[in-house]
């Protein structure tokens, strides 16, 4: 069990935010240095911050899977030099080839490297409703990339996933086996969460949060997202959980953090619309009890509009 005092440092609050820290590894493209998380599972942390420069665009977690027989990665990352900076990293750690990528969602930071991982010959497994939100705005997303990240953005090209899935795609590898899922609705088309059951690891994707704001974005559903947690996510009881962004935590930190904050988000909307509140109103309900959280300045007035939007109607 030596992977106990690691996992006890990292089960954490908020403490963790790194949105005021440019750069974590000065000498990688990478935001951070990937570390073991529990053997066999390496991640190297994003920025909890939005993309920037100085963070290079690495505001998520690029994680992979050391199987015995090859290497599962899970996210293309947000750009070729990211990927092919991580993959550098994986050539630290093991001699093991990388056999697959996984991406978590359709957004860039998780796709726009995949033009390195294909430029090697590897697989890239994608849910199908990631990879057609992809494809709709992967241009745009290259655009963005090349403003921000300047030089760190070179080489990096779009490539579609190779694969696709609908619910859930087993792998087995060495002597691990690995569970794509796409357990139902949440905060993005597709998301996606890896789940090793031998283990009790789920790399969940943007599923869930901790250490940031959950962003809901024009077309979340809210209470999908609520149900999905409650009827798939939740059930699976994972001991470790990977968020798509911040450090490994726990069930009870990100369900603290995700299901909690969109409860309470709701039932202040649903208040605010019973008292004959407007939209312009809406954007004021108190989260204050969220205030904590990375990303707070930018997104809850943000989110506090989509959710009046998606509940006026209900």
């Amino acid at each position: 069990m030596r992977f106990l005092p690691l996992m006890a440092c990292l089960i954490s609050t908020a403490a963790f935010a790194s949105e005021d820290i440019p750069d974590q590894y000065p000498q990688s493209v990478l935001y951070s240095k990937p570390v073991e998380i529990i053997p066999h599972v390496f991640a190297a942390i994003g920025a909890t911050a939005p993309p920037t420069y100085e963070n290079a665009g690495h505001n998520n977690n690029l994680s992979f899977i050391v199987t015995g027989d090859g290497v599962v990665v899970v996210n293309g990352g947000a750009s070729w030099k990211l990927a092919e900076a991580l993959h550098a990293e994986i050539r630290a750690v093991t001699d093991q080839p990388v056999k697959l990528v996984v991406d978590e969602n359709g957004q860039g930071h998780a796709m726009l490297g995949n033009s390195y991982w294909a430029a090697q010959g590897v697989p890239i497994l994608a849910h199908e409703e990631a990879a057609a939100e992809f494809k709709e705005t992967a241009d745009r997303a290259l655009i963005s990339l090349r403003n921000y990240a300047r030089e760190n953005a070179e080489g990096t090209t779009i490539a579609l996933p190779t694969e696709t899935f609908t619910d859930k795609k087993i792998i087995t590898m060495g002597e691990v086996t690995v569970e794509v899922l796409h357990l139902g609705p949440a905060h993005s088309p597709g998301d996606t969460q890896v789940w090793i059951p031998a283990w009790s690891m789920m790399i969940a994707g943007d599923i869930a949060f901790h250490e940031r704001l959950p962003p809901i974005f024009e077309g979340t559903c809210t209470s999908c997202w609520i149900d999905t947690w409650e009827t798939k996510f939740a059930p699976l009881n994972p001991t470790y959980v990977l968020p798509g962004h911040g450090h490994p935590t726990n069930l009870a930190q990100v369900t603290r953090f995700t299901h909690d904050y969109l409860i309470d988000l709701r039932e202040k909307i649903a208040a605010h619309i019973d008292a004959g509140g407007d939209l312009a109103g809406a954007y004021y309900v108190d989260q204050e009890r969220w205030k904590g959280l990375d990303t707070f300045e930018e997104l809850a007035t943000k989110n506090a509009g989509v959710v009046f939007s998606e509940m006026e109607f209900e």
